[in-house]
């Protein structure tokens, strides 16, 4: 038998039940009471809901036994009913633009079982919000390397996407997201550990963000995901002073490589502090002029290795041989001989940390600018979550 309720919803509904007489509180020519299934109400509802909030299931005058919310393209929200089971809330927010089921059992005190189904659509966004990330899929990364996601458009709702960022490790490694402006002038947040990274940790990024509002920025209209492993313990020390690079693994010296960094006393000095290898670019061109240097230099460089986007490398700088362990001669960079370089570029890889200290040079890597967010203190880190 189909008998229509909860017309705002537009649910169809069937009834079950093992009655076989009539009951004294049966309506003339109806069914008993007791035998009736629960009224279902969906919410959000019709062909223009709104998108940005939980889909709710409720009955009246009876439990839910099951529910099931289905998009399109067959894929489930998840959900949590009430501890007396008479509503249910979906775990993630309906997404812009997207075409839901839903389909609802219920049985009442009496023993009478239904089953109601609706349906909803949501309005598409106006404005969408992407996300770039590192690192990559699959990758291999070194022990400082964050977790970065960058955004296209303004983040104004930070605390509730920052929700929706989930972190599982193989270790239960501790660590905080830590929201920034990007040099680029982007929002960005990243997640670091209180420590570099144990080797061997995998590590998944569950970014569960399709159908959250960023606020001015406008909507996310899908997830993100990225898997990624921690590599050998390796740290590259630099002491600008003593003008020497020492690579350092499990603990252990493996080489020490003579270098020259920023010239001392203007714009050339090199950056302090932890920075974190970004990227191994190989040859390029590097230009003075996009660094705010003039035309000091416009040359093609080996093995270049990039520490921070304001333009601080570490690569083969023959023409500068002579500096090489006595004197910081170099532009901003930390050069060394083609052949050392050559051997170092084989070592490294992205994540690994590069703890630069020295005298003469002009401030510490910001957060924002590359990965330099190992230089604020773990308790100033969490205090830059939305979430503290």
């Amino acid at each position: 038998m189909r008998t229509a309720v909860a017309a705002a919803a537009l649910l169809t509904l069937t009834a079950c039940s093992d009655a076989t007489t009539p009951r004294p509180d049966a309506k003339p020519g109806g069914k008993p009471a007791a035998d009736r299934p629960a009224t279902v109400t969906v919410t959000p509802q019709g062909r223009h809901a709104k998108a940005g909030e939980p889909v709710k299931v409720t009955a009246a005058g009876g439990t839910l036994t099951s529910v099931t919310v289905t998009d399109a393209k067959g894929r489930h929200l998840t959900g949590r009913s009430s501890a007396d089971g008479t509503s249910w809330t979906s775990d993630r927010n309906a997404a812009p633009g997207t075409a839901y089921s839903v389909t609802a059992a219920t049985r009442t005190k009496g023993g009478a079982t239904g089953t109601a189904e609706a349906s909803f659509t949501t309005d598409a966004a106006d404005k969408v919000n992407k996300v770039e990330w590192r690192p990559g899929v699959n990758a291999t990364v070194g022990i400082a390397q964050p977790i970065s996601l960058v955004f296209d458009n303004p983040v104004r709702n930070k605390a509730a996407v920052e929700k929706r960022l989930k972190i599982t490790t193989s270790d239960d490694t501790e660590g905080s997201w830590g929201w920034m402006q990007d040099y680029s002038g982007r929002d960005r947040v990243d997640w670091r550990p209180k420590s570099y990274w144990k080797s061997g940790t995998k590590v998944t990024l569950d970014a569960q963000l399709n159908g959250t509002d960023s606020g001015a920025g406008g909507w996310f209209v899908r997830d993100y995901s990225t898997t990624f492993t921690i590599g050998a313990r390796q740290v590259v020390k630099v002491d600008l002073d003593r003008h020497e690079l020492t690579l350092e693994r499990d603990g252990r010296s493996v080489r020490k490589i003579p270098v020259s960094g920023g010239t001392p006393g203007g714009d050339k000095r090199s950056w302090r502090g932890t920075a974190v290898l970004m990227a191994k670019e190989g040859t390029i061109n590097m230009n003075s002029e996009t660094v705010g240097l003039g035309n000091a230099y416009d040359k093609m460089v080996d093995h270049s290795m990039r520490l921070t986007w304001s333009g601080m490398y570490a690569h083969a700088a023959p023409w500068n041989a002579k500096w090489f362990g006595r004197a910081n001669m170099s532009s901003g960079c930390i050069g060394m001989s083609t052949a050392d370089a050559a051997w170092f570029y084989k070592q490294v890889r992205p994540g690994d940390p590069f703890e630069i200290k020295g005298a003469q040079t002009k401030g510490t890597v910001a957060p924002g600018n590359g990965f330099g967010d190992w230089n604020l203190s773990w308790a100033d880190w969490q205090a830059r979550s939305a979430l503290r």
